[in-house]
């Protein structure tokens, strides 16, 4: 682990994947003594989105979307090619993904996590196995696209790939940091 501080300039390594059909696997079940609902926002405020992005992202140095200009956040979040399912436990949010058809014929798993609180109860699987089903099941979807980086939970890129997606590219970019991070694996 190393610790980068606010105002540091990092690189770090982003891959894109694809997944070009659907995957043979069905529906998962909930696991086993999990007491949790996934719900769809039906048109959601700014702040509900943030507020997920920030639960699951805030480890991970997601700070992008802070940035975007309001009316261009709650266009996007409110586009009706555009979804958010929440997985709720508890009474609380266990993680979220985000879907974007805009598109023609691709859907990009735009966002997807737990909080770190959900982390290691079964639930990833579970809630990545859904995500990718329910784009699936979107009308003229026919292909899956996502990206994840060196700055996401150590295990993303591997996961994406068991569940059936390809890398199809790779880029080193920066940044600066707008608060400190702790890098949980090499960067690039």
């Amino acid at each position: 682990m190393t610790l980068y501080k606010a105002g540091e300039s990092i690189d770090y390594r982003i891959t894109w994947l694809e997944m070009d059909k659907r995957p043979a696997y069905g529906w998962p079940p909930m696991p086993v003594g999990r007491d949790a609902i996934l719900t769809h926002a039906d048109n959601p405020p700014w702040w509900w989105f943030l507020t997920l992005y920030d639960a699951v992202g805030r480890d991970y140095a997601w700070t992008d979307k802070h940035k975007m200009p309001r009316d261009e956040l709650e266009a996007w979040i409110g586009h009706e090619d555009v979804s958010i399912f929440t997985l709720m436990g508890k009474g609380w949010p266990q993680g979220f993904f985000m879907l974007d058809g805009r598109e023609p014929e691709e859907c990009e798993l735009a966002y997807f996590g737990l909080v770190p609180e959900a982390v290691g109860k079964g639930l990833g699987t579970w809630l990545l196995k859904t995500a990718i089903l329910t784009a699936w099941d979107r009308p003229g979807t026919k292909k899956l696209v996502v990206n994840t980086c060196t700055l996401d939970h150590p295990r993303a890129l591997a996961q994406y790939q068991r569940m059936g997606f390809s890398p199809v590219r790779t880029e080193i970019q920066s940044r600066v940091l707008t608060q400190d991070f702790t890098a949980l694996q090499p960067l690039t």
